[in-house]
């Protein structure tokens, strides 16, 4: 099956590389002639395990390539998804479709015999009922089918969840579309994946409905954290015995400084703006994304707080950057606020990040980028854990009780023992937990 990727980003990326591996024709499309080039020498412009090398080895078996020439790939095309950004709309927080409608238009002026259309970008209910408009007025003659199929990938286990995904929702009404659907997805029958066919405005509300309810989730969590650190509790065993609770279950439970990234803050708010307008206001949804926001800056006064009140003129050194491990993306990750909030109050503030420095550079302020855990630790007044890269989580705590200026940790994402950093002679701040003082 010849397939069209509208869009090389992050969505669009991923999953062409992922349907050529199944053996499908792929082509993936982009505006841009840097993205293209770069990807046409094999440079990948998105860190994601495992990616690089899928693409390599697809771009040398010849069934995935890159082009410019969105009217060449469509015409041959018997799928083509819609992968492009839909950015929240500055000063309303709606969903940006215009990238969606324009890439809907150079579709259905391309294509030449019967297509499905598929939306694979996040948009809001009732996006697709306007893309078939857009068809039916300006392209009354070409036969088009619109369907919606949401993505549901976890930035640093993109491969994984488009492979063995928990479900794979597909809105459509129209029979033939179906099929066709099917066909697209038929390499993943072994894996019994599962297949949910629905109407094409429940399934641009699946994907909404399931960011904001797992943002909720991770938002209780983290106000339980607050309550846990008041009364003496411990957060991680309070997500376990709630967790063991099957009509619960245990994921997205881990209390940290606030969700972040590409699709949580973004969907959240869309979700949020397209109930007001709908006169169906989401008061939990509203109050979830309000608890985060302030969260943020929270931590960096939690921070301060472990400072005795003063980082005037302090070195923190933070450990992570983006919004969460094994990627590069910064998109609302908590430490832009939390970094900001530390040189608001003074502080000389040193970074490190595995991936994320490039695109961090473009957001903080004036903070000293290192070239490790233990540079930026060198005479630090306090060390900070705010994403929880694996490499992080054995650090060498004799060492940096050595080169430490005072033997401060606050723990923004619970990947130490308190029993361990007392041992090695730590102040230890947790999230969640009591704090463990010398």
């Amino acid at each position: 099956m010849h397939i069209v990727m509208i869009g090389s980003g992050y969505v669009g990326l991923v999953s062409g590389a992922c349907l050529a591996d199944f053996g499908h024709r792929v082509t993936c499309v982009d505006s841009s002639p840097d993205k293209i080039d770069a990807l046409n020498r094999g440079q990948i412009p998105i860190f994601e395990p495992g990616l690089d090398t899928m693409i390599a080895h697809n771009r040398e078996a010849g069934r995935l390539d890159f082009s410019l020439d969105l009217a060449s790939a469509v015409a041959n095309a018997n799928v083509v998804f819609i992968a492009v950004g839909t950015p929240s709309r500055r000063g309303d927080g709606h969903a940006d479709l215009s990238y969606v409608y324009a890439a809907a238009r150079q579709i259905a002026a391309a294509v030449t015999g019967f297509t499905v259309v598929v939306t694979k970008s996040t948009v809001p209910v009732g996006t697709g009922d306007e893309i078939e408009r857009i068809f039916r007025d300006e392209f009354p003659d070409k036969q088009i089918a619109v369907v919606s199929n949401p993505e549901f990938l976890r930035e640093g286990a993109a491969i994984s969840d488009f492979k063995r995904p928990d479900r794979i929702v597909i809105g459509s009404e129209d029979e033939q579309a179906r099929e066709i659907m099917r066909e697209v997805y038929r390499p993943l029958y072994l894996n019994e994946a599962p297949l949910y066919f629905c109407e094409r405005r429940t399934s641009e509300l699946i994907k909404y409905a399931g960011n904001a309810f797992l943002a909720m989730k991770i938002t209780f969590i983290n106000e339980m954290a607050d309550l846990c650190e008041k009364v003496g509790a411990d957060v991680q065993k309070v997500a376990k015995g709630i967790g063991m609770d099957k009509r619960i279950g245990e994921k997205f439970l881990h209390a940290g400084p606030g969700y972040g990234g590409s699709c949580f803050p973004k969907d959240t708010l869309a979700l949020i703006k397209t109930a007001q307008d709908h006169d169906s206001p989401l008061r939990l949804i509203e109050t979830t994304a309000a608890i985060n926001d302030v969260r943020k800056r929270a931590m960096g006064r939690k921070i301060i707080a472990a400072c005795s009140g003063d980082v005037r003129g302090r070195k923190i050194a933070i450990l992570g950057l983006t919004f969460k491990p094994n990627t590069d993306d910064m998109r609302d990750a908590p430490a832009v606020t939390i970094i900001q909030t530390l040189l608001d109050a003074g502080a000389d503030v040193h970074v490190f990040d595995p991936e994320g420095m490039k695109a961090a550079s473009a957001l903080l302020g004036p903070v000293t980028y290192g070239h490790g855990a233990y540079d930026i630790a060198d005479d630090a007044d306090c060390l900070v854990v705010v994403t929880e890269w694996d490499e992080f989580r054995a650090l060498d705590f004799p060492r940096l009780k050595t080169i430490m200026k005072s033997p401060v940790i606050v723990d923004l994402r619970n990947i130490y023992k308190p029993e361990d950093m007392r041992k090695y002679g730590f102040t230890h701040y947790p999230i969640g937990k009591r704090t463990s003082t010398l």
